[in-house]
């Protein structure tokens, strides 16, 4: 891999590019204020001198205290930090916030090396958010090291998916491919490349076919056996079809080759997000990881569902069809980075 340059964005950040946004202001629709208090507190405390960027990040298939998983936690918090500054900056126009995200852009995308783990990395769908919401304003040098890592990271799962599938694999038909087509997708569309936008709908809707039933279940919940797998799910496809809005397309009803759709399964977990019916968590899941995160004490892996883990969910099925509106006020009303990008 071509080492990347290190670049100084405290002073490259006031090199300010003054131009009218195109893809900053179609990203996040939201025109308002939104909860400026809450992402600055959040920004306040988890803001430090210096980035956490690392060479790699690794949580999935991890207990706490195990391998990396604390040191990778502890990085990953720069991730929505990159959004949050991302959506202050739209908002509030403070020079110290683009000073700041230009640093954390740069440290990141010229110090980490994607391993290509969906599980792990699929938090990164906030670096490309920040880039898509500020790349106007960034400057010259920090927009080609975020452009550099965004394509990285798209064109590596999209080459993964389309050479390295393996059918006896349920890695590559499971939620980890529907957080490989998220990461895809987004890439793609802030990145404003249509050949890499026409790869990722094409993975897409195979996904659909492999991932989810004609009667709107999923792969997972069979295997799992909870719900938690099924809001697993559908967030990164739901993402993913958000994103594609902006390039003029409805993927909520794109069908798939078992008939499943988008827009059938989140029909289908209605319910119990409203609370209508009631599912016991992991009774039945055929994973033996599930058990020792039981055993480990983690929370949400037995018990009831909780349907509050579907509110941002629903909160983005809502941009998609407003008959989810009812859904997502029942749970939550958009809060936080979503009603701040895009709450009315």
């Amino acid at each position: 891999m071509t080492k990347r340059p290190i670049l100084n964005p405290l002073f490259l950040a006031l090199s300010i590019v003054v131009s009218a946004p195109t893809l900053a202001a179609s990203w996040c629709t939201n025109t308002g204020p939104g909860p400026l208090g809450q992402l600055r507190n959040e920004v306040n405390k988890q803001l430090l001198p210096q980035s956490r960027a690392i060479e790699r990040v690794h949580t999935e298939g991890t207990l706490p205290h195990q391998g990396i998983r604390d040191q990778s936690l502890e990085a990953k918090k720069d991730w929505p930090l990159m959004r949050d500054l991302a959506l202050l900056w739209q908002k509030q126009h403070q020079p110290g916030d683009l000073a700041a995200l230009s640093r954390l852009l740069n440290d990141w995308g010229t110090r980490y090396k994607p391993s290509f783990n969906p599980v792990d990395e699929t938090g990164l769908d906030a670096y490309i958010d920040a880039y898509a919401m500020t790349r106007d304003d960034l400057a010259p040098p920090i927009r080609a090291v975020a452009q550099r890592f965004i394509r990285e990271l798209g064109e590596g799962y999209l080459n993964q998916m389309e050479h390295n599938f393996k059918p006896g694999d349920g890695r590559w038909i499971n939620n980890w491919n529907s957080h490989r087509v998220k990461l895809a997708t987004l890439s793609a569309v802030a990145l404003e490349d249509p050949a890499m936008f026409a790869r990722a709908r094409a993975q897409f809707i195979e996904q659909l076919g492999r991932n989810l039933r004609p009667g709107g279940s999923t792969v997972d919940v069979e295997q799992r056996d909870a719900l938690h797998y099924v809001v697993y799910d559908l967030e990164p496809l739901t993402r993913a079809a958000v994103a594609a809005r902006l390039r003029g397309q409805n993927w909520l009803v794109f069908k798939g080759a078992s008939d499943a759709s988008l827009e059938n399964a989140l029909d289908w977990l209605a319910p119990y997000a409203k609370g209508d019916k009631t599912h016991e968590e992991f009774v039945h899941s055929h994973v033996k990881f599930d058990d020792q995160r039981r055993e480990a004490g983690e929370s949400g892996f037995s018990g009831l569902w909780n349907p509050q883990s579907a509110t941002g969910l629903y909160a983005m099925a809502t941009l998609l069809n407003p008959k989810y509106a009812a859904v997502s006020e029942r749970l939550h009303p958009m809060g936080g980075w979503m009603a701040a990008c895009w709450g009315r």
